[in-house]
């Protein structure tokens, strides 16, 4: 993670330097997290350009494994029991010493009684699948539709009874970034940790936080 409090010192600094003004807590609280953000949903974009050109074999040079690395605070997985359809029930990060319920940014595999269900349907194109003889799913090829975090599992006579498990990886959405802070005896801001949400970003991509905070900055 990067720390929350060296960035924005970074950047007053910077801004001071540059006789740029000055970035209140509130204005690089609602920055800082709309950067994490940007960055955050780069990288699908990016591992998916790696993807298609060749990679060199040296253990910290690999584009695809670095941008993966980068993925992995993000990537989580949850369990959930019910009826069909499932309620997909994500897990909790620990954000300022609260269990905060994670908001799921992309469902990636669904795996129900050991089989993942490894073909989406779209409402719009069920129908057809589940009315043809030769696209019907089976109980060997399982298939569902997700929306409005519930997963559809067809077919459903695989379903026997409630309590049936759900396991699901997903990646969550990134916390808002907080520099929280007290006021001192003369009126300044002073950095408090215990307030404070530190960006979900690995360290390697600080440099990158601190000049898109400074290039947002008027």
């Amino acid at each position: 993670m990067i720390n929350v409090d060296t960035v924005y010192k970074t950047v007053l600094l910077i801004l001071n330097q540059q006789q740029r003004g000055y970035m209140t807590p509130d204005e690089f609280n609602k920055v800082a997290t709309q950067v994490q953000q940007n960055i955050f949903e780069r990288y699908e974009d990016d591992l998916n350009q790696m993807y298609r050109v060749p990679q060199n074999d040296t253990e910290y040079a690999n584009r695809v494994k670095n941008i993966e690395q980068n993925l992995q605070y993000f990537q989580r997985t949850g369990t959930t029991t019910g009826t069909n359809p499932f309620t997909l029930v994500p897990g909790n990060t620990n954000i300022i010493g609260v269990a905060t319920t994670d908001i799921i940014y992309r469902l990636g595999s669904i795996i129900y009684q050991d089989t993942e269900l490894t073909q989406y349907a779209q409402r719009n194109e069920l129908m057809q699948i589940l009315k043809s003889p030769l696209t019907q799913p089976t109980k060997s090829f399982p298939i569902y539709l997700y929306e409005n975090n519930l997963v559809y599992v067809y077919p459903t006579t695989i379903i026997n009874s409630a309590g049936e498990l759900i396991t699901f990886s997903y990646l969550k959405t990134p916390a808002d970034v907080v520099w929280g802070f007290g006021v001192g005896s003369l009126g300044q801001f002073e950095y408090n940790a215990g307030l404070s949400v530190n960006f979900e970003l690995n360290v390697s991509e600080q440099s990158n936080v601190i000049i898109q905070e400074i290039s947002i900055k008027v």
